[in-house]
């Protein structure tokens, strides 16, 4: 069965939500990125005691008087989202023009799916800028379940300032599978500079098509640690964060 919610949001003032919203869109913005293609991004959050699935993202974008340039779909990064967690989008739209974009609307669409076991643990992570201020996540992903864990990947979530999501990204191991009680060292990209040049934090989520990752990733937070003689500076979310609570 499927349930869908729509949400208004105008550029330049915050974005508020009905009391009796279960799933609904937050931290979300449009922008324009280096290619010329217009982007919205944000997270759908799950409210409900159930998972997520099919979870799809529309968008209507309108110049200042209301009339609609551009509309699209996009689709979660997070294949299911469990209770209480949140699944990235990023809806890229190419053939907008971005001059006219004012304002848009968005409403979220998804099915409740059966729960999956959250054993997909990320047990270390760091947030790193290069001298050329490219913006990179590595870190170790550990299968705490008792199967092979297949079609794996790590979704970053970069926020800005004001809380807003600044981009998102993802990556898979090659070959994309996790043995059980094996761990995986991975490395996240992070595109889109212009948008990553004032980072106040960022949330990890790890999954297969089996299991789920443990809840503590959307609530992972970041401070700066250190900055190099090689122009690096190194960011690490709280340790509490990182690692499961007793």
């Amino acid at each position: 069965m499927r349930f869908g919610l729509a949400l208004v949001v105008a550029v330049a003032a915050a974005t508020t939500y009905p009391a009796w919203a279960d799933v609904y869109i937050q931290n979300d913005r449009m922008y324009v990125g280096g290619d010329g293609s217009l982007h919205v991004v944000g997270e759908v959050y799950n409210g409900l005691n159930a998972p997520l699935g099919q979870v799809a993202v529309d968008v209507w974008v309108h110049d200042d008087h209301g009339r609609e340039v551009a509309s699209d779909r996009g689709w979660s990064l997070v294949n299911t989202v469990m209770p209480g967690m949140v699944g990235p989008f990023d809806i890229v739209i190419t053939d907008a023009d971005t001059r006219r974009a004012h304002d848009y609307t968005a409403a979220v669409d998804y099915a409740v799916r059966p729960p999956k076991s959250q054993v997909i643990d990320v047990t270390s992570a760091s947030l790193e800028r290069s001298s050329q201020g490219d913006l990179f996540i590595t870190g170790t992903v550990v299968n705490r379940g008792q199967a092979t864990a297949n079609m794996l990947s790590v979704i970053a979530i970069i926020y800005d300032r004001d809380g807003n999501v600044a981009t998102v990204a993802r990556t898979q191991p090659e070959p994309d599978y996790l043995r059980a009680d094996h761990e995986w060292v991975f490395m996240v990209s992070i595109p889109e500079r212009d948008q990553t040049r004032e980072v106040a934090g960022y949330a990890l989520v790890a999954e297969s098509e089996e299991y789920a990752a443990v809840p503590e990733f959307p609530l992972g937070s970041t401070v700066v640690m250190a900055a190099s003689a090689a122009g690096y500076v190194l960011l690490t979310r709280n340790s509490a964060i990182i690692h499961r609570r007793a």
